[in-house]
């Protein structure tokens, strides 16, 4: 090869290389912009998130919070604002703005207050002789105020907690429960003081009320039929009925220091509520079943919600129509003692306790009584308790809060 032509090879290898090398510091510089960028867009969404998880943590230390924040974070700004959506119910939206070297992310959260519908099961005294058992499986979210005793292994399906620990009838062994959703201990929830005679103004506001203290209107027979309600002070008396979307058109009836007895179906979302402090007053029997028009589990798209609210006391009568099963549908709450049946321990065994809702009580009440070596029950009920998925996102009107927030959705 002549001298020129090898000068010509070395002049086109070399603008090849020219080429080549400016090629990638072209690649290299959009790399670097691009790791940029992202790391820009990335530092505002994380500081975007930080303010949106910083203000609902305020909320929920304090409810009444709405100051928002707008001042500097990890070198870039966060500018966090809170809206009342709706005050009645307590609805808030936090809007979170994270800007940094001129890009911006925004995150978007609503939240409600938790109330207690939202509990499968609910206790602050379990009772020291009252045991969760094999044979008992909850649904649900469960929480007690006091010591989760365990039987033979009980099954929880959904997150459990419980503010003193866990006892074994045993051993952990035999009776450690199956928690499928994890367990807490240490969680504190408590019942208002006031859960239930809070409720009487929004019941003279657009919802239906009795007043127990009037002469011979202390004890309410009610029996739902659909959008009626029948009732009666008397078992002597003919039933009044009442349409109840035109007289309780915000869904709560009240009864003011009286006692209800209650069956039948419902159509709709109610909440009866019954005040009193002097047992039998402000406590709920349940004569017989009380459902749903629209059982949910059947057609998700049942609107039908019940809540029972009791200041006393909700159980089972001990009658022959509860002798075999009996299917109630609905939250139930009692503030100052609990739910149970009717003479636990003396009424027959009487099948199953089919509950499609959930509990929350102040004193669990037994159902029924077992033996222990054996398994086998000897009176009351066995507990079938399934809860209603619904109660997750929905719950029965002027349903008693937990004074706390839950984060209802989160966009980005």
């Amino acid at each position: 090869m002549s001298g020129k032509a090898i000068l010509l090879l070395m002049m086109g290898f070399s603008m090849l290389f020219l080429v080549v090398a400016n090629n990638f510091h072209g690649v290299s510089g959009q790399m670097t912009d691009n790791y940029v960028d992202y790391f820009n867009e990335t530092t505002a969404y994380n500081i975007a998130v930080s303010g949106a998880n910083l203000a609902a943590n305020s909320v929920f230390t304090n409810p009444t919070w709405t100051d928002g924040y707008n001042q500097p974070y990890q070198n870039g700004t966060m500018n966090v604002s809170v809206t009342i959506l709706d005050a009645f119910k307590n609805i808030r939206q936090i809007e979170s703005v994270g800007s940094f070297n001129g890009k911006t992310s925004n995150v978007r959260v609503i939240i409600a207050p938790r109330n207690f519908a939202s509990f499968a099961y609910y206790s602050v005294s379990e009772g020291s002789n009252i045991w969760w058992t094999d044979k008992d499986t909850v649904w649900g979210p469960f929480h007690t105020q006091d010591i989760l005793r365990a039987y033979r292994k009980p099954t929880f399906m959904g997150s459990a907690s419980s503010k003193l620990g866990i006892q074994h009838f045993t051993s952990a062994a035999l009776d450690a429960p199956y928690f499928h959703k994890g367990y807490q201990n240490g969680v504190n929830v408590e019942i208002p003081l006031d859960a239930v005679t809070s409720l009487k103004a929004p019941s003279l506001a657009g919802g239906l009320y009795f007043d127990g203290n009037e002469a011979g209107k202390s004890t309410v027979y009610m029996q739902f039929e659909n959008d009626n309600l029948l009732f009666r002070y008397n078992t002597t008396l003919p039933f009044d009925t009442l349409h109840l979307p035109t007289v309780a058109p915000n869904g709560l009836i009240f009864v003011e220091n009286g006692t209800v007895r209650m069956k039948g179906t419902i159509r709709g979302a109610y909440s009866l509520a019954v005040s009193g402090t002097t047992s039998p007053r402000g406590s709920v029997y349940l004569d017989g079943d009380i459902v749903y028009e629209t059982d949910p589990r059947i057609n998700p798209a049942s609107t039908d919600l019940l809540g029972i609210i009791a200041q006393k006391q909700v159980l089972i009568t001990d009658a022959p129509p509860n002798y075999t099963d009996i299917n109630i549908h609905a939250s139930i709450l009692v503030q100052d003692e609990g739910f149970g049946a009717e003479n636990h321990s003396g009424r027959p065994v009487s099948g199953n306790l089919n509950l499609l809702g959930g509990i929350q009580q102040n004193i669990r009440k037994a159902v029924g009584t077992f033996n222990s070596g054996t398994g086998v029950y000897l009176s009351g009920f066995a507990k079938n308790y399934r809860y209603d998925e619904r109660l997750g996102f929905a719950s029965p009107p002027f349903y008693p809060g937990t004074g706390g927030f839950e984060i209802v959705s989160w966009y980005e």
